[in-house]
């Protein structure tokens, strides 16, 4: 029995077993695995979802698969919950494509039998005749643990006198997600609720963006910017290579021979100095390059160390300090490329480590200098959408300092908070929209824009230019970020009876009826009006909702469940005697939510379970409601006769989600949302710089989700903002006009859309039109070059014959030409 976290350690390759997944009692490979879920989550000792463990169950249970076809894996589970953007497919996958099996159970026993090691699992599983007892063998059992708060982090927070709750997390209030009980101190990640890594660097990111806005009146007060001597002209010069070749500690001298490598490099074409260092990277060492680099008149320096990644800029910055083009500097990395992967053949290492420098050299030998431009950014911002998240984003800019156009196409702010009536904790939905749009509307910084919409857009990071179409007419503003908060809405389709049926309404529509019976004065809206009136114009004494309706077989709506069960435990607090039936697949009350799950079972809510194969059924005799669902647990169909059937639809992309994505050349996903540059490293920024997202226009989302995302897109904005240039140009592709034939291939495989076929051009033998691409909006990717089958296009810094040379050097050896 191991815990899923030494199981994807044993699942890595440079782990204990090399990938392979074997029992630590007997070392025996484990070829039927399973997964028991909840454990240390959903129990009286911890009423909560820790959130992450169904997924990461699903992620090791299809890598076990994909080292493994013939493997068998078993998921015990209470409830699956996909709730996140792209889980629910990653689910079914596992499921239809993987083929691991899951089962809806907490175990009932798990023992060892004692003469093969095996361990017996006791289970019971729903069938068509009802529940039945079973047992099953398997070779390891993994435990999926959930989360909690060690006792370090704990006296850490009474340190610091914020308040935690019973189980050790971060207290914080709902409309102020990240703000701590303490002033000036902000919560971020798991210590403020169990989530998963893109919620977590959302999290950060607004974190920051509220300590940014504290701070915004010191902005610069305390940076120093770095200057270097003017840049020396080395046109004409011969290559004058220096090579620093580092021992990294052990890291690299104690698995191959350094002194060996840099004696090498000497003999290699062009190389007028070697050496060899303990650390390069150290502070003395770089001094060391910059004074090398000006004593010995070098114009190409190459550096055989760890990776570029993290220590490439430190190493330009060495040599940009003796009047060097940071370009001209290569570097071999004979860390991670070669000490660490052949740590046990000493005399491969090394010929491995003279391999890579050799090629390095060859590359250096063909080093030209890259300049770029300085771009002044258009200090203001674009926010998209007067909903919770425009508006939160838009105030969180305004205080960092930076002037905001806010767009909003209705007549009024508001958005879909507009039909929230009451939240979980009582506290007002209502009063906080109001005080943000007064807010908004009292914030000089903020220029609002009502009625409006973006007609066309152009420019790059910095430097946009858009044109809004207002009710006074057309407005041009230049704007330097934009970020995209145009929401979402809750799906009306016909299923059961929706739109024909008075008695059938949506969840949203069913929370105005709530609302309204409390306080009259709250208005119903078009659907619940003609349900209040079907019965009676009182609280219904019986009430069934179906989770999952319509598009929700797709993706997962995510917030459906919590609030079902917000609007069934509010129908039960106004009315103790009413019957409240809840028919769902999964209930995915993530988080502390569970806690909501808790007390609906408590106060008497029934839920009852169906898979797509027994999906609920609605008929209508004389006016009145008949709903025929399967209960797995009896094994047969039982019949209910609601007062209203209240369905809780997803929440979809709006239908003009697709125009503006048009509009801005930005990416949606197959459901409609907008796509992430990358789900983990950058959730909330577009693939295009410049560009953020926020709200439920990425995904369905709560409400302090969508506030916490909205700080978050401001972060990664103001982050742009506060630069008073960027740099334009360095790394993009260039087109060689003359031998553009113009056909378009460019244009189609760029995933930035970024070139372009410009008629004023002349390509080859002067025919008009040719592709032009843009140096400020070029990422640098290299796709264009890569597919133009004309060779018109060249990436700097990676021509061909500055990638073949390295090539050349590595298979010809002492014979490349140089």
């Amino acid at each position: 029995v191991i815990t899923a976290l030494q199981l994807e350690r044993l699942l890595s390759a440079s782990g204990p077993t090399g990938g392979h997944v074997t029992r630590p009692s007997d070392g025996e490979p484990a070829r039927k695995i399973a997964f028991l879920q909840c454990v240390g989550s959903r129990d009286q000792s911890h009423d909560y979802c820790s959130a992450v463990c169904c997924m990461y169950a699903a992620k090791e249970a299809v890598m076990i698969k994909e080292h493994d076809s013939q493997a068998q894996v078993h998921v015990f589970m209470m409830d699956m919950r996909a709730f996140s953007k792209g889980y629910e497919g990653y689910y079914r996958r596992a499921r239809e494509q993987y083929g691991i099996e899951y089962t809806r159970c907490r175990i009932s026993s798990l023992r060892e039998d004692p003469e093969t090691g095996d361990l017996v699992v006791r289970y019971r599983r729903e069938s068509s005749s009802g529940i039945e007892m079973l047992e099953e063998t398997f070779d390891l059992v993994v435990l999926s643990v959930g989360m909690e708060i060690s006792d370090s982090v704990k006296q850490l927070g009474r340190d610091l006198g914020i308040e935690l709750d019973e189980y050790g997390f971060c207290h914080t209030a709902f409309f102020d997600p990240l703000q701590t009980t303490r002033p000036g101190i902000y919560a971020a990640g798991p210590f403020r609720e169990p989530k998963d890594i893109p919620e977590t660097v959302i999290d950060a990111s607004g974190a920051a963006a509220q300590a940014a806005e504290l701070l915004a009146a010191s902005r610069f007060t305390l940076t120093r910017k770095a200057e270097f001597p003017p840049e020396r002209d080395i046109r004409g010069e011969p290559p004058r290579i220096g090579v620093f070749v580092c021992h990294c500690g052990s890291n690299i001298g104690g698995y191959l021979d350094v002194p060996e490598v840099a004696e090498y490099a000497l003999s290699l074409p062009g190389v007028v100095h070697a050496e060899d260092n303990l650390y390069t990277c150290s502070q003395d060492s770089i001094a060391h390059i910059t004074e090398q680099v000006k004593e010995l008149g070098l114009n190409r320096v190459v550096v055989a160390s760890c990776t570029p990644i993290t220590h490439a800029p430190l190493f330009q910055d060495s040599i940009r300090a003796a009047g060097l083009n940071p370009a001209m500097f290569e570097m071999a990395n004979i860390r991670n490329q070669c000490s660490w992967v052949h740590s046990n053949d000493w005399e491969a290492a090394t010929r491995k480590a003279k391999d890579l420098v050799r090629m390095a050299v060859a590359r250096a030998s063909t080093l030209e200098p890259i300049h770029t431009t300085s771009v002044p950014v258009e200090a203001q911002a674009l926010v998209v959408g007067g909903g919770a998240a425009g508006m939160t984003a838009a105030l969180s800019l305004a205080q960092s300092g930076f002037e905001v156009h806010l767009v909003e196409k209705e007549a009024e702010l508001g958005g879909n908070l507009r039909r929230v009536r009451y939240l979980l904790d009582g506290q007002d939905p209502r009063a906080f929209l109001d005080e943000t749009i007064e807010r908004v509307q009292a914030e000089s910084r903020i220029h609002l824009h009502l009625g409006s919409e973006v007609q066309q857009t152009s420019g790059f990071m910095g430097r946009f230019t858009s044109i809004l179409r207002t009710p006074q007419g057309e407005e041009p503003i230049r704007h330097g970020v934009t970020i995209l908060a145009t929401g979402a809405q809750e799906y009306r389709g016909g299923e059961y009876g929706y739109g024909t049926h008075p008695r059938v309404l949506t969840g949203l529509e069913f929370e105005s009826m709530l609302a309204h019976a409390e306080q009259p004065d709250v208005p119903l809206e078009d659907q619940a009006r003609a349900a209040w009136e079907a019965i009676g114009g009182q609280l219904p004494s019986e009430v069934a909702m179906i989770l999952c309706v319509g598009p929700a077989d797709r993706f997962c709506s995510r917030i459906c469940c919590t609030t079902a069960l917000k609007n069934a435990l509010e129908l039960k607090r106004q009315r103790p005697d009413a019957l409240v039936f809840v028919l769902f697949k999964d209930i995915r009350t993530y988080g502390f939510k569970e806690r909501l799950y808790t007390e609906a079972r408590r106060q008497g809510v029934v839920f009852l379970r169906y898979d797509d194969e027994t999906q609920p059924v609605a008929e209508f005799l004389n006016g009145r409601l008949k709903l025929v669902a399967h209960d797995p647990q009896l094994g047969q169909d039982i019949t209910i006769s609601p007062d209203l059937l209240v369905l809780s639809n997803p929440i979809v992309p709006s239908p003009d989600s697709r125009d503006l994505a048009s509009t801005f050349k930005v990416p949606v996903d197959a459901d409609g949302f907008f796509l992430e540059a990358h789900v983990k490293l950058r959730p909330v920024d577009f693939a295009s710089d410049g560009l953020f997202m926020a709200g439920m226009a990425h995904y369905p989302k709560m409400l302090d989700e969508t506030l916490v995302q909205a700080r978050a897109a401001a972060a990664r904005a103001a982050r742009v903002l506060s630069q008073r240039a960027l740099t334009a140009g360095g790394i993009v592709a260039r087109v060689i006009a003359e031998k553009c034939v113009g056909c378009l291939t460019c244009v189609r495989v760029c995933p930035f859309d970024v070139p372009q076929v410009q008629p004023d051009f002349a390509g080859v033998g002067g025919i008009q039109g040719a592709a032009f691409i843009e140096p400020t909006i070029c990422q640098g990717c290299g796709s264009c070059a890569a597919e133009c089958p004309a060779k018109a296009i060249e990436l700097i810094h990676y021509r061909d014959d500055q990638i073949m040379i390295k090539l050349d050097a590595l298979l010809l050896g002492a014979k490349s030409p140089l």
